[in-house]
């Protein structure tokens, strides 16, 4: 397996060393910054031959290096400051993923595109119409992170084990994400028997906004989103079926088309395979809503 990260920044690096601890394949790390790829993929190498691990880790400022990739996941751009959202990076960024992904469409058109670069949602959108892929093959990474964010708070609130916490998160990569409540559980026990309502509010706040204070005291947000690329990679290079929440889009799904947003798909070896659709009550279907037209606002603005 063949995996390219256009984008060799802290991101790119940690879904770089994520996939090769999981034994995914052979990676390339690119990046336009000379010097940067090569020291990161380095840097990699030398823990994995040390763990007896043989993936191997190339760096590269050529992108004619990311020819035949089975996947190509896209995390160049700039990343959010202190005080911005998501919508915030949408005009430079659209230019930055626009440009990579025209490269992509010359050197490696048959491969899965993973989008991670922010405004998640719209620039998955960008990156579908761009590269001209079946929609299948072509997703963006958000609800996943917000998956990873959900279910620590209901690990550390519970006190109970994160690998009895099953969870939920759909909806924009942003303000209006939705954290299912309801469709939680642990070990198959609803959520709501574990957790009071104001709790139940509090997750859902909590997750919206703990990007936001991850990145102000770090700077950004860099081992979460390298674990959940390679989950999905993972999922789909093993063909394991598994129910994953990613930015997809919809065509009639939820009572909207022509937008990509966070739901539950089935990913296995042909990418997104089938698109999970919820039976939302209403206060959901309405924050749902809200993310749509937040990400179709988004859209009429891309450089199309």
């Amino acid at each position: 397996m063949n995996i390219s990260i256009i984008g060799s920044g802290r991101v790119g690096s940690s879904v770089a060393l994520n996939c090769c601890m999981r034994e995914l394949g052979d990676v390339l790390l690119l990046d336009i910054v000379e010097g940067l790829p090569q020291g990161e993929s380095m840097d990699i190498n030398h823990q994995l031959a040390e763990l007896g691990n043989d993936c191997h880790v190339k760096g590269s400022n050529d992108y004619q290096d990311m020819k035949k990739s089975d996947f190509v996941v896209i995390v160049a751009g700039i990343g959010r400051k202190p005080g911005m959202t998501r919508m915030d990076l949408l005009k430079t960024n659209a230019g930055i993923v626009k440009d990579v992904c025209n490269k992509v469409r010359t050197y490696s058109p048959e491969s899965i595109v993973i989008v991670v670069t922010n405004p998640l949602d719209p620039l998955t959108y960008l990156a579908l119409k761009i590269i001209n892929s079946d929609k299948g093959k072509v997703m963006g990474m958000g609800g996943m992170l917000d998956l990873s964010r959900f279910k620590e708070y209901i690990s550390s609130t519970t006190r109970m084990s994160r690998s009895s916490i099953q969870a939920m998160v759909i909806g924009e990569h942003g303000e209006n994400m939705l954290p299912l409540v309801r469709f939680s559980s642990i070990s198959g026990i609803p959520l709501s028997s574990f957790i009071n309502n104001v709790q139940s509010s509090e997750f859902v706040t909590k997750t919206r906004n703990v990007a936001a204070e991850v990145i102000s005291l770090k700077g950004a947000t860099v081992y979460a989103p390298g674990n959940a690329v390679s989950a999905m990679i993972d999922a789909i290079s093993r063909n394991r079926r598994k129910i994953l929440p990613v930015s997809a889009f919809l065509e009639g799904e939820y009572g909207y088309s022509n937008v990509c947003l966070g739901v539950p798909c089935v990913l296995g070896s042909n990418g997104i395979e089938k698109i999970i659709e919820l039976d939302l009550n209403q206060e959901e279907k309405e924050m749902l809503t809200n993310g749509v037209e937040s990400v179709k606002t988004a859209i009429r603005e891309l450089p199309i």
